[in-house]
């Protein structure tokens, strides 16, 4: 089955079980993600751009990858100084990060060739030990690089605030849901196995990209 045709499917799941989805799905459409197969560099560009804006994220990146003339290879970065890294606006830990994951590639012990046949939790747990990737990228990357659609992403500060907007006449949330009451929200309204286009909706009723981890 086609990635649209899946989509299709999960915004008509959502729509049969979900009123708020429904009024979603009618204003955005269809889901703009496409998945991918450019997995280190979705690594590299996630860790650049954690906890920055947008245009600032934009702009460090294209500094990064003017130092080399093209995306680097991960034996580029392991040859390349970290004070070198980070005349490109990179923070020394985020220059570490990078190193640690290109060393990773490079000695094999992350194979990015082999996630496509891993669940879900088993890549949180493969690419959360390298150095500077917690759940929050992971989950981006399973979404939007790996077009997973059965993602909550509970730690998106994105969602957790358009979901405490839209559902709180509902559920009279008092304050930004957590964890614990998205799954709630998830479980009640029946959004499995289509949970990250729940997100991505919620993403889009804020006008917004993806939040920074909660």
């Amino acid at each position: 089955m086609k990635f649209e045709e899946q989509l299709q499917f999960g915004m008509d799941h959502l729509s049969a079980h979900d009123p708020v989805m429904k009024q979603l799905v009618e204003v955005f459409g269809l889901p703009t993600f496409r998945p991918h197969q450019q997995y280190y560099q979705e690594l590299v560009e996630s860790i650049v751009s954690q906890q920055l804006s947008v245009k600032a994220a934009a702009t460090i990146l294209g500094r990064f990858v003017e130092l080399f003339g093209h995306f680097p290879l991960p034996e580029e970065i392991l040859a390349c100084d970290i004070e070198r890294l980070r005349a490109a606006g990179l923070s020394r830990p985020k220059a570490s990060y990078i190193q640690d994951l290109a060393m990773r590639v490079s000695n094999g012990s992350v194979s990015f060739e082999s996630l496509d046949s891993m669940t879900n939790q088993q890549i949180i747990e493969n690419l959360t030990a390298i150095k500077g990737i917690g759940v929050w990228t992971v989950h981006m990357f399973l979404i939007f690089a790996m077009g997973r659609l059965d993602v909550l992403a509970v730690g998106d500060l994105g969602v957790r605030n358009a979901l405490t907007l839209l559902y709180t006449k509902e559920y009279n949330f008092v304050h930004v849901v957590k964890d614990v009451e998205i799954q709630k929200l998830s479980d009640h309204n029946q959004w499995h196995p289509y949970e990250s286009l729940a997100c991505w909706y919620a993403w889009q009723s804020l006008k917004n990209t993806p939040g920074v981890a909660a």
